[in-house]
């Protein structure tokens, strides 16, 4: 189980470009040293001054499948806090670095998931992505700001309310997906793109990135802050423990 990161190209300034592969086995739901990692990794690779442009990927059947709820129901509070802030880190690492982020996402994409790719600037995707946020049905609440990224207002309360998942393909119709592609290549698809960019000026490319976020007209940081305090109000009255000790059970969503 492991955060790493590399550079696929060859030469000295490695052709701008570094790749954050996240493994953790079987279904990349991340424990709270996990999302820390994470953090680490996307914010080292923006300080790095050769690179330009950040591919986020993942190993395995998905891309993301959220917090691990296990380490949560073992540890309780102390973990949730955890997670909670460790979420909060990923996700602001992402839209905060430096330079250009690409996520690369197959399989699911879900929970933490979208907090990642909602906060990434560009998204590639494989066919068989899906995307969707089924935090009502694990006794939490968040990443509404980042799904609202992704798809219209009242796509996204259907789809919250719901636990519902959308396409990749209807995603890209939306236009908050580059490309979508066949998953085996995937990985071609976002390094072509990540070249693409990495082409450019460093210094500019940096600049454009801190002009873009500037303007952008929601504050994800905060608003994503305040959704984190109903999951924790959820868990002091016992709503949270009593739905996630349901998940996964035969008959209980």
């Amino acid at each position: 189980m492991s955060v790493s990161t590399s550079s696929p190209e060859n030469g000295p300034e490695k052709n701008g470009i570094a790749v954050v592969t996240v493994d953790f086995p079987p279904v990349n739901a991340l424990p709270v040293d996990g999302w820390y990692a994470l953090a680490d990794a996307v914010r080292a690779s923006g300080r790095d001054p050769r690179v330009r442009c950040v591919v986020l990927t993942a190993a395995g059947r998905g891309f993301n499948a959220g917090v691990d709820i296990k380490e949560i129901q073992a540890k309780g509070q102390s973990a949730l806090v955890g997670a909670n802030r460790g979420c909060y880190e990923a996700f602001a690492a992402v839209y905060e670095c430096a330079v250009p982020v690409v996520a690369a996402v197959q399989g699911f994409c879900l929970g933490g998931g979208i907090g990642l790719v909602g906060n990434a600037d560009v998204i590639v995707a494989s066919e068989d992505a899906v995307f969707g946020l089924p935090e009502l049905d694990r006794g939490a609440l968040g990443a509404a700001t980042h799904l609202a990224r992704l798809v219209p207002q009242h796509l996204m309360r259907a789809l919250y309310y719901t636990s519902g998942t959308v396409s990749a393909a209807e995603l890209h119709r939306h236009g908050s997906v580059w490309r979508v592609v066949p998953r085996e290549e995937l990985h071609t698809a976002a390094m072509e793109l990540a070249r693409e960019i990495a082409t450019k000026d460093g210094e500019l490319v940096r600049l454009a990135k801190a002009a873009i976020n500037g303007i952008d007209p929601v504050d994800v940081r905060r608003s994503y802050r305040f959704e984190q305090g109903f999951t924790y109000e959820a868990s002091t009255l016992g709503v949270a423990d009593r739905v996630r000790d349901g998940f996964g059970k035969e008959g209980v969503r």
